[in-house]
């Protein structure tokens, strides 16, 4: 061997461990093995932050000049050190690139400015964190498990300016035995529910959907349109048992191949007509969520006043076909 050209030690290892003879010869199945994990592709198993760092990257060179606006009017994203990329000055992670796309979809469809918002399942609170910081709304109520809801809390006491904070009510939704009393007479001219419903019993689904249908005037969903059983994707790390557990949970439960565009579109109708809270109630827009390939959003708008009309409230059993 000429010594002019001689490998690595780096590269003498990974043809003793990667490249393999071996590994070379398998051409059936070589690009998803460790040989081609050397050669040309990051292994996904042990790059995941790698690929979600490249992902969020990608996705905040595409922020038009408004959702960048947005963005940088959300003060204090960065608590709770979360895994970030700087993109022209900006720090920038993949929770609240979603919140202003999802803003940006809302907001072109439905005045926010002086709205009195009900979230259903709210998470940490990034959404209502970018709405405060983007929209001067009335009021915020926020009905979640209590567990999660010390945590929802504890973030938007940190984030939100006292005056907003003020604005936003918690209403545990595991410590009440009646939310219709716990929300009071109070009625929402927006609904949001972002990734939460496809994770509760049917039956759960539905009861939100006839409260929405008599409390408020529009809705926003952000949910998957089925569910998966790609084992690659997390090596069912949680168990068989959760595994089960969340195919039996939400409205839309068909099994499909979640990166086939025609597969997710296919199943599109079916979420507009799950969620759609009564036969009230209108589209007015819908379309894939960014960046998720299996995920829908659309915004529905009551087409007359909650409480309006003798048939009222039973409409979610109705649109959950």
């Amino acid at each position: 061997m000429d010594d002019r050209y001689a490998p690595s030690a780096l590269w003498e290892y990974n043809n003793s461990v990667k490249v393999t003879e071996q590994g070379v010869a398998e051409l059936g199945s070589f690009k998803s093995e460790p040989v081609n994990f050397k050669l040309a592709l990051w292994d996904p198993q042990v790059n995941g932050v790698r690929y979600l760092k490249a992902l969020i990257f990608e996705l905040a060179t595409r922020l038009t000049p408004e959702n960048r606006s947005r963005l940088r009017r959300i003060r204090g994203r960065e608590l709770g050190s979360p895994i970030t990329v700087t993109h022209d000055g900006d720090r920038v992670c993949m929770d609240y690139l979603l919140a202003v796309h999802e803003l940006d979809f809302i907001s072109r469809h439905l005045p926010l400015d002086g709205a009195r918002v009900l979230e259903i399942g709210a998470g940490y609170g990034r959404t209502c964190h970018a709405i405060f910081a983007n929209h001067r709304v009335e009021e915020y109520c926020i009905v979640d498990l209590a567990r999660v809801l010390s945590l929802s809390r504890a973030y938007l006491g940190r984030v939100l300016a006292p005056e907003d904070f003020a604005r936003v009510r918690f209403v545990p939704v595991d410590d009440t035995d009646d939310l219709d009393r716990a929300l009071g007479g109070s009625r929402f001219e927006l609904c949001l529910n972002i990734d939460s419903f496809a994770e509760m019993p049917p039956g759960t689904v539905l009861n939100y959907l006839d409260l929405v249908d008599r409390r408020c005037a529009a809705l926003y969903v952000n949910n998957p349109v089925g569910k998966y059983l790609e084992k690659e994707l997390d090596n069912h790390a949680q168990g068989e048992e959760v595994v089960r557990m969340a195919l039996a949970t939400g409205l839309l439960r068909d099994v499909l191949d979640i990166h086939d565009s025609r597969a997710v579109e296919a199943l599109a109708p079916k979420f507009l007509s799950s969620y759609r809270p009564g036969p009230h109630w209108e589209t007015v827009a819908d379309g894939g969520a960014v960046p998720w390939s299996y995920y829908w959003q659309a915004l529905y708008r009551r087409s007359t006043a909650p409480g309006a009309g003798p048939d009222e409230g039973a409409g979610a059993g109705a649109g959950a076909a």
